[in-house]
């Protein structure tokens, strides 16, 4: 089942700002990063985000040497990396980024049952926060760090 995207309520199809720089229009610096993108990634191609974002090729650097570190191997396993990224784009609402980390939490192991719960989960944390930031509740002093 398709997840409804923030673009589909449009009246017509969004459309990259600048457009997009694809792979053969690149100049030397950007073609070089989406190389490292699909060796790094072992994949032949590279996604809009990335070619939307190639017009400034010192925010295309940044932007994926630290998602690259960031979503590299560490404390926490891929499939969790991809989960937090996912439960963080639903709460952002932003369409492309649900898709795409659906697609790779997919790639990483993601039941139905999984994706159902990680909503549920995201649900009720935008519930109570929305209910703690209105009621304005105090912190208790055991969840305060010394």
């Amino acid at each position: 089942m398709a997840l409804p995207l923030c673009n589909d309520l449009l009246p017509e199809p969004v459309m990259s700002t600048l457009g997009l720089i694809e792979y053969q229009d690149a100049p030397p610096a950007v073609k070089a990063i989406y190389d490292d993108i699909m060796a790094t990634r072992k994949t032949d191609w590279i996604n809009n985000f990335w070619k939307a974002i190639a017009h400034d090729p010192a925010t295309l650097k940044r932007t994926w040497e630290d998602i690259k570190q960031i979503m590299a191997p560490g404390a926490l396993d891929p499939l969790t990396k991809e989960l937090v990224y996912l439960a963080v784009s639903v709460s952002n609402q932003c369409g492309y980024c649900i898709a795409s980390h659906t697609a790779g939490a997919r790639n990483k192991g993601m039941t139905d049952a999984m994706f159902q719960e990680l909503m549920a989960v995201v649900g009720m944390a935008n519930e109570t926060n929305r209910l703690v930031a209105g009621y304005q509740v105090e912190v208790d002093e055991r969840y305060q760090t010394p």
